[in-house]
């Protein structure tokens, strides 16, 4: 129908929230949720969608480019094949896997708008996506109501929705837990390094194989100093690659973990309306 609102279900609490206030404000009939799932994920991620799909009294279709006869085998294969990880325009395997199909997906089938779970720390994202992508008709339900991932997580907890474990572990978002998710930055990787070696060693290995194959460093971390900027050598290794070793390694950066969200307890209020800047 060429009324339908697409609502982009992505695994997270942010997304999840903004899906239920979009029932809300347009009702139910209006609305098909979609994953796209990336074949990356916790297991316990599908859990919450059959939790959240209980909630919205409504299915949540699972869309994706990964398994087979997609165009990608795994999300190793985006890496290997596009030879990359993290550069200045974002993730490949983000590119690939999500936006990629969002917009292959929306040029398929009609809508009114899409919903975007874009929450009070990110109206500049929320901004450039309209400004940049208008065919997209993007609205975004948790700055209508200014809320924070925080608030999201309490309506979940009211709703005796368990959110999913990564938040639990102390992560700020759930995506691609099984490898860990390339644009996490500098104390993402610092926590996976010290609370799930295993992880940490998987990933440094992709990055030196991908190294050795392309004959330059690809790296999931970048250095943002201006000594890095300086000299060009921004990029930045999760372990020391023998052929480079001009280039820092992630021992040799500070960064800010992850502040956990799920044991927080005290919450904001609802502060205002910010939709009328868009």
């Amino acid at each position: 129908m060429r009324d339908d609102i697409i609502c982009w279900w992505s695994g997270g609490v942010t997304s999840a929230v903004a899906c239920h206030l979009t029932i809300q404000l347009f009702g139910l009939d209006r609305c098909r949720f979609i994953m796209i799932d990336t074949k990356n994920e916790h297991p316990d991620t599908y859990r919450f969608k059959k939790d959240c799909e209980e909630w919205y009294g409504k299915e949540i279709e699972i869309i994706t480019a990964v398994g087979e006869d997609k165009k990608y085998a795994d999300i190793q294969d985006v890496w290997f094949t596009r030879m990359s990880l993290n550069v200045a325009t974002g993730a490949i395997c983000s590119s690939e896997l999500k936006r990629q199909v969002r917009v292959d997906f929306e040029k398929k089938n009609p809508f009114s708008h899409q919903v975007f779970g874009f929450d009070c720390d990110e109206p500049n994202r929320a901004k450039n996506l309209k400004n940049n992508n208008r065919k997209t008709k993007p609205i975004f339900p948790l700055l209508l109501y200014w809320m924070s991932k925080k608030e999201c997580i309490k309506v979940l907890e009211e709703a005796n929705i368990e959110v999913p474990i990564a938040y639990k572990e102390g992560f700020t978002n759930n995506n691609c837990y099984q490898t860990g998710c390339v644009q996490g930055g500098i104390g993402y990787w610092q926590k996976i390094k010290r609370e799930q070696p295993d992880k940490w060693e998987a990933m440094a290995k992709v990055e030196h194989e991908l190294t050795d194959l392309k004959g330059e460093p690809v790296t999931c971390l970048k250095d943002q100093s201006n000594e890095a900027k300086i000299s060009g050598l921004f990029k930045v290794f999760l372990k020391p690659h023998p052929d480079y070793p001009e280039y820092k390694d992630l021992s040799m950066m500070k960064g800010r973990e992850p502040e956990p969200l799920a044991e927080c307890n005290g919450f904001c209020g609802i502060q205002g309306n910010l939709f009328n800047q868009f």
